[in-house]
C-alpha cells in the first residue's frame, strides 16, 4: 500500500518532476502532488509524495530529511490524514 509524505519548505522554484527525481531514487513513486495557492498560482510551499511502500516511505524520509533541494533545507515526515471538514452547523 502506498505511503504518503509531506514535503515542506519546499523553494517555489520546485518543480513536480524535480521532486519526483528526487524521491525516484528510494523506490517507486506513486504521485507527487505541490500544492498551489488558488488566488496568485504561487507555490504554497509543501507537497506531498507518494511512495509504493512503506519501507521506500522510511528510506525516503531518512534520505531527504535536512537534505538541500533548491536552496531549501526539506522537511520531510510521514503525512498526517486531514480532518474532514465539517459543515459548521454546530
Amino acid at each position: 500500500m502506498a505511503k504518503k509524505l509531506y514535503v515542506g519548505n519546499l523553494s517555489y522554484n520546485t518543480t513536480e518532476d524535480g521532486l519526483r527525481n528526487l524521491f525516484s531514487g528510494f523506490g517507486t513513486v506513486a504521485s507527487v502532488k505541490i500544492i498551489f495557492d488558488r488566488e496568485s498560482g504561487n507555490s504554497k510551499g509543501f507537497g506531498f509524495v507518494e511512495m509504493g511502500t512503506d519501507e521506500e516511505a522510511s528510506a525516503a524520509i531518512t534520505g531527504t530529511n535536512g537534505k538541500e533541494c533548491d536552496g531549501r533545507q526539506l522537511r520531510v515526515n510521514e503525512a498526517m490524514d486531514k480532518p474532514r471538514r465539517t459543515g459548521g452547523n454546530w
